[in-house]
């Protein structure tokens, strides 16, 4: 039987906030092996806790993916930010703000190419995802404000925006699927590179 397998006793947590903890080890699992990769059982046995101590601070394993899911999608946001900011200040407005929405799609790509577990996590990880739909998660408001950017600097018309949204993240969510596990997998980095340029160009050309 293997050492990750192997069960452990249980001994009291003394390394400060449990919960933080919990995620902490959530967040290692996704990123290794996506969203099935995360049993409450295999973050308890490497945080060293019981599952008891546990749901005092997580009700289930739902919840503690909800909350991985929920940090991952943070975190997604800061490869759309670096590629505007690698993109270079351009003095017009709304050329900056077509960068700015470029941006979005191909740091969502990339980041669904260099963290495939958690780009699983962040997008499939819960079952039940909240009732106000996507409004909250980080990457759609970055595509949000990307596009409203777009309409305020007269890149993109009011009537053309309604519902660009979701035209924009299918797009970009179908080329990153493709990518990371569909057809598309294994191609050479400027092919991928090409391809995904190719797809977020399109697609805000599209909506304009």
């Amino acid at each position: 039987m293997s050492s990750a397998s192997t069960a452990e006793p249980s001994r009291p947590y003394h390394h400060g906030d449990l919960r933080a903890a919990l995620l902490e080890v959530a967040l290692d699992l996704a990123r290794e092996g996506g969203p099935a990769a995360v049993s409450l059982r295999e973050v308890t046995r490497r945080v060293g806790v019981s599952p008891a101590a546990a749901y005092r601070h997580v009700r289930d394993r739902e919840a503690l993916l909800r909350a991985a899911a929920q940090e991952i999608q943070a975190r997604m946001v800061v490869p759309m930010r670096e590629r505007l900011a690698s993109s270079g200040e351009r003095a017009d407005a709304a050329a900056r703000a077509l960068d700015r929405l470029r941006g979005v799609g191909l740091g969502y790509i990339d980041f669904a190419l260099a963290e495939p577990g958690w780009f699983a996590t962040a997008m499939l990880g819960v079952a039940e995802p909240p009732a106000d739909g996507p409004a909250h998660a980080a990457p759609f408001l970055e595509l949000l404000a990307a596009l409203d950017d777009c309409v305020e600097t007269g890149a993109l018309s009011p009537g053309r925006r309604r519902g660009a949204e979701f035209s924009c993240w299918a797009a970009v969510h179908g080329c990153a699927e493709l990518l990371v596990h569909g057809p598309l997998r294994g191609a050479d980095p400027e092919t991928v590179r090409v391809i995904a340029e190719k797809v977020v160009d399109d697609i805000i050309a599209g909506i304009r």
